[in-house]
């Protein structure tokens, strides 16, 4: 399955979902925003929003600092 992630063409083995998306990027213990086609996909649903074939995903981190 591929996917677009930020950009970048991926290549998933099978299902994955945000959640396990984050943790393949080592993201899942950061603050960071994810959109899937455009829509906003909340913390509590990382575990249920599965992604599919040609899905666009957007991963925006927060950077703290004055």
């Amino acid at each position: 399955m591929r996917i677009t992630v930020n950009g970048e063409d991926v290549k998933l083995d099978g299902p994955c979902t945000v959640a396990e998306l984050l943790v393949r990027y080592n993201l899942h213990d950061k603050a960071c925003a994810v959109e899937v086609n455009g829509t906003l996909v909340t913390k509590r649903d990382h575990d249920r929003r599965s992604l599919g074939e040609a899905d666009v995903v957007e991963i925006v981190t927060f950077v703290g600092g004055g």
